[in-house]
């Protein structure tokens, strides 16, 4: 807008003509805002605000007498306030370069004044203090002109030739050099002790492995016999079992064998021999009958009835027998035992006939009838077997 000024936010806009500034200044500061200025009768000048650098380079001496080349960087700007302002505008408003030259110079001067009551070693080993003391020794003559100090950095301190700053080194640098030493000998004596143990476990890891390579070969080799073996001791087995087969197969066949043989030979031997034996028993049975019945006339008959059919009896029990699948446990003492037990049978049939012809027996049967039972019972069997009738009277 025509009129209106506005100024930079790291700038004061100094209006002068009209009325007079903040403490009879010849200008008024407008700071942040702007402000309508009357062409011709106002006047508008700009004075920054920034930061400025200046730079000092200074050969100093100290209390000591030694000279020492000092270069410092100083940080520094117009200050904010309106009377710093109006101080620095009223100074370098024409010239706003001129604020370095004059604050170098000023802080050249203090820096000397400083340097010359400190000692080489203070101010070596102290650079912080001696710049805080240069900045509070400044302060007061830097607010005079507007200007406030950021930050002063001593960048160099040498003394040039005289060598009083390496010799007041050396016997740090010799300390710092034989614990470099020392400390290099430990790392070199950590690296080689590292070594040792790397190749101590290099060694047992390589002692390990061969031993582990030796086992996995020694199990490889038993697996590959066992796998060779496999074939022939399986060849082996099996044949074995059929051996054992065969053997089991052969006794099996050798006691069917047996058992043919003593079915086929020796049971219709033995059955045979029995049957023959019984026929002899059977015939003393009835010589003795005949004899017994020459003895007692009233029985003659009926003895002579049982003594001839006593042999037909006997036979037909011994023909029955010999074609008589009969297991037999004991060989031929239990086909003896069977013939001896169907003589006794003939002879109890025959005693209790004879003991039934003494007289009646309780239920009033007449003598001789069990022996007419008996011999009607074997007439039948014999019309059976000739296929006609038998005269039992």
């Amino acid at each position: 807008m025509f009129g209106y000024r506005v100024p930079a936010p790291d700038e004061a806009m100094l209006i002068s003509g009209g009325r007079r500034g903040l403490g009879g200044a010849p200008f008024r500061v407008v700071t942040g805002h702007g402000k309508f200025v009357l062409p011709v009768f106002r006047k508008t000048r700009f004075l920054t605000l920034s930061m400025c650098e200046a730079e000092v380079t200074e050969t100093c001496v100290t209390r000591q007498g030694i000279a020492l080349h000092v270069r410092a960087v100083i940080a520094f700007k117009v200050g904010n306030d309106t009377e710093s302002i109006i101080n620095a505008g009223q100074r370098f408003l024409s010239d706003q370069d001129q604020m370095s030259v004059l604050t170098g110079r000023i802080f050249a001067g203090h820096l000397r004044s400083i340097i010359g009551s400190m000692t080489v070693e203070e101010i070596v080993t102290e650079r912080q203090k001696l710049a805080a003391e240069v900045l509070d020794t400044s302060k007061v003559e830097m607010a005079k002109i507007g200007l406030i100090v950021d930050s002063l950095q001593i960048q160099s301190i040498d003394d040039g030739e005289v060598g009083y700053i390496e010799a007041m080194s050396a016997p740090h640098k010799a300390a710092i050099q034989r614990q470099a030493q020392i400390a290099q000998a430990q790392a070199t004596q950590a690296s080689v002790e590292a070594e040792q143990v790397a190749a101590r476990n290099q060694a047992e890891y390589a002692r390990q492995t061969a031993v582990v390579k030796a086992e996995y070969s020694a199990e490889v080799d038993r697996a590959q016999a066992q796998a060779a073996q496999a074939g022939p001791l399986a060849q082996a087995h099996a044949q074995q079992e059929v051996l054992a087969a065969q053997t089991e197969l052969a006794q099996r066949q050798a006691e069917l064998r047996q058992q043919q043989l003593v079915a086929e030979i020796v049971k219709p031997a033995e059955a045979e021999a029995q049957r023959i034996k019984l026929l002899a028993i059977a015939e003393a049975e009835r010589m003795k009958i005949q004899a017994e019945a020459a003895a007692s006339y009233d029985r003659v008959a009926l003895d002579r009835m049982l003594i001839d059919q006593l042999p037909q009896i006997v036979k037909e029990a011994a023909g029955g027998l010999a074609g008589a699948n009969v297991n037999v446990l004991n060989g031929a003492d239990g086909l003896g035992e069977i013939a001896a037990g169907l003589v006794s049978q003939g002879l109890t049939i025959l005693d209790s006939v004879r003991g039934n012809l003494s007289g009646a027996d309780p239920d009033g049967r007449r003598p001789g009838d069990e022996v007419k039972n008996l011999l009607q019972l074997q007439a039948k069997k014999d019309e059976k077997k000739n296929d006609g009738p038998v005269d039992l009277d």
